[in-house]
């Protein structure tokens, strides 16, 4: 009898997902949650919630016209898009989600046009210049904006809002070659962290662009609170039916890097992370004199949400799926590394000092005519 030994070699695959990935579900979750915030004021008319509405909706129309453009460097080759309305295939969720994002993207520039539709008509008949003079233009006539228009668009593009968190968790949550990411918990923590940092980037654009209004910082720490506080107790239910062998998925999942130092360290920046936000959150919420310092809970709370997914799309794929081992991740610095990481953010700066310079986004007004 003779000892046969089998070498099997294992291909190494590329990166599925690239850093414009993470900047795409990055900026589509403040989108969305950005979105939420808006309603209260904008939809509802809530004179209290005003502040935050106006803030929350600048951070939502930067952010919903940013995204598109990672999600279509991330294709590889981005003239590839429309091969998804050329051949739909409605059981794969990148499918559906290419059916919902342009509807989103559309009716959230509408929501945004009716919210500042009267400041702008009142900048282009009290001043001069070429900035009064397209504020007149963009009005398209004298009309008076319909409260109902601002009403309606909120409300449809939040509904398109709730199909965007389910289809960018989904289309995740679905592999299940990859145990960490195949659990329906992870859509539902998109959502959570996404909440956490636009509510954190509407602090630091409060602090930057508003005269740090006390309400904004105060609704903002609020709905931080509740969603590290709701985070934790998905993270507690994820981990405790990984250690029960009640899911078997999440079981792998931990067995995979059960032994890793590298995700040993992620683990304790996660746990770290969460318990600075959270103290830092009530310690503000309790001490309304030191709220001037929310804009960096703020910061805290965009590292948080962003760190998140980059855990979730890139660390997760240095595990190897077919042999033992992980892979190492290096970022490079071109176009599909850090220069794409950074481009994206300062696209999104430009778009912000754009609106900024050309919308007078801080004298919204309800459709009525009145002031907030």
């Amino acid at each position: 009898m003779s000892l046969l030994a089998t070498e099997i070699l294992t291909p190494r695959y590329e990166l599925a997902w690239y850093p414009w990935a993470v900047q795409y579900f990055f900026m589509i979750a403040i989108s969305y949650s950005a979105l939420l915030m808006t309603l209260p004021g904008m939809v509802f008319g809530r004179e209290r919630f005003m502040p935050l509405a106006r803030l929350a909706l600048l951070v939502a129309v930067t952010c919903t016209l940013v995204g598109p453009v990672a999600l279509l460097a991330d294709l590889h080759q981005p003239a590839r898009f429309w091969h998804f309305y050329a051949n739909p295939a409605p059981w794969s969720w990148m499918s559906i989600g290419a059916f919902l994002l342009p509807p989103y993207v559309v009716l959230m520039i509408l929501y945004a046009y009716f919210s500042w539709r009267p400041a702008l008509m009142e900048k282009g008949h009290n001043n001069q210049g070429w900035d009064a003079t397209l504020a007149r233009w963009l009005c398209l006539g004298s009309w008076q904006t319909p409260r109902l228009a601002v009403v309606v668009t909120g409300l449809l593009v939040s509904v398109l809002a709730l199909g965007i968190m389910v289809y960018t968790g989904a289309e995740i949550s679905i592999i299940k070659a990859r145990p960490l990411w195949n659990t329906p918990w992870l859509p539902v923590m998109f959502v959570l962290t996404g909440l956490i940092a636009a509510a954190g980037l509407v602090m630091l654009l409060n602090r930057l662009m508003a005269g740090g209004n006390h309400d904004v910082n105060r609704q903002g720490l609020k709905v931080i609170l509740v969603s590290i506080v709701a985070s934790a107790v998905v993270a507690a239910i994820w981990l405790f039916q990984g250690l029960t062998g009640f899911s078997p998925s999440v079981q792998a999942a931990l067995e995979s890097v059960r032994y890793n130092p590298d995700w040993a360290a992620i683990a304790a920046w996660a746990l770290g992370a969460g318990a600075l936000l959270f103290l830092s959150t009530l310690m503000l919420l309790r001490a309304p004199a030191w709220q001037r310092w929310a804009w960096l809970v703020g910061l805290m709370a965009i590292h948080m949400g962003w760190a998140f997914r980059w855990m979730v799309l890139m660390e997760v794929q240095t595990v190897a799926k077919n042999t033992a081992g992980y892979y190492n991740l290096v970022v490079e610095a071109g176009s599909y590394g850090l220069m794409g990481i950074i481009g994206t953010f300062g696209l999104w700066l430009a778009v912000l000092l754009i609106i900024d310079i050309l919308v007078p986004w801080r004298d919204t007004k309800h459709a009525n005519g009145t002031t907030h």
